[in-house]
Formats: C-alpha cells, sequence, structure tokens
C-alpha cells in the first residue's frame, strides 16, 4: 500500500484539485475495504471565493480549513449528507476539494453514504489514519472543466469559475 504523501497536498487547490481524479480513495470499515477511483472533484480556494465556506471567515465548523493540507473536511447537509473534502496548501490558508463522485457513487451525498463516511472523520490526517487514505493511480486519464455546482449564492465571478473537474 503506497499513500500519497503530504507534498501532494500542500499546493494550492487549483493544482491538488485536478490531480486527485483517477486516485484511488480507501476507506476501511469495521466489515470491508472499500477501494474506488476518484472522478469528479470541486476545489474551494480561500477566504476570497465566496463559493468556499471558508469565505465567512474563521468559525468552529471551518477550523480545519485552516490546517495544512491534508486533513479531512466533512460538513452536513440537508441534516443527511455528509460532504467530503480534502483540505490543501499552507497552513492558515484554507483550501479544500470537494469530492463529488468516485466510479460507482456519482454525486457527493451518495458518495459519502457508500463509503460510510460520517462527521467522525472531521480533522483526520490523510497519512496517519488507518481507516482513510489515498493511493496513486496507474494510468492516465482525459479532465475535463465545467462550473461548479449549486454556488449561485456566490455571484459573479464564482458561479462562473471552472473549478469543478470530472474525468472524460
Amino acid at each position: 500500500m503506497q499513500k500519497l504523501n503530504r507534498s501532494f497536498f500542500i499546493r494550492d487547490v487549483l493544482k491538488v484539485a485536478p490531480n486527485l481524479l483517477g486516485k484511488i480513495l480507501v476507506v476501511k470499515t469495521s466489515d470491508s475495504v472499500i477501494r474506488t477511483m476518484i472522478t469528479e472533484v470541486e476545489a474551494y480556494r480561500g477566504e476570497e471565493d465566496l463559493a468556499c465556506h471558508a469565505s465567512k471567515g474563521r468559525t468552529p465548523r471551518t477550523e480545519i480549513m485552516y490546517h495544512e493540507g491534508g486533513v479531512i473536511y466533512v460538513y452536513l447537509i440537508y441534516g443527511m449528507y455528509w460532504m467530503l473534502n480534502f483540505v490543501t496548501g499552507m497552513d492558515q490558508n484554507p483550501q479544500a476539494v470537494l469530492i463529488r463522485g468516485t466510479d460507482g457513487a456519482n454525486g457527493p451525498g451518495v458518495l459519502t453514504r457508500k463509503l460510510k463516511i460520517d462527521g467522525s472523520f472531521y480533522g483526520e490526517s490523510l497519512f496517519n489514519s488507518e481507516r482513510i487514505w489515498l493511493e496513486p493511480e496507474t494510468t492516465d486519464h482525459t479532465i475535463i472543466t465545467r462550473p461548479r455546482i449549486g454556488i449561485d449564492y456566490a455571484g459573479e465571478p464564482w458561479i462562473s469559475k471552472p473549478w469543478r473537474f470530472l474525468l472524460s
């Protein structure tokens, strides 16, 4: 098992996000090990990005986004869906990648239910964890970009930024 290392995540979110496509997300549950390839992600880039949770400043919810890259940021939406994000960049520079899909799980809520990811993953290290990590892929992929989904509240130019990355 070869895990992605810290230096992979301590880069700008716009470099990390497309590089996550094709990587293997591994989640170890009490009764199985699930391995799935990441197929869709969205980048959220700091306090200046009005679609990013950090745009409202540092809060108990967003605290982990201000940590050095390579930790998990999860949050609950609609009282029922956990959203899985990987923090990127340097300490005190809040950036994260939302994992929107994997092979066999399209949609971030579907993904976390399938992988049994919940609030207990908040702040977990992708390097030291025994229950979640990323492994490198072995093939090249074609990547396409699109605007992010569900962020109309952010206004322009944030709605139109091509910061959603997908495998074609």
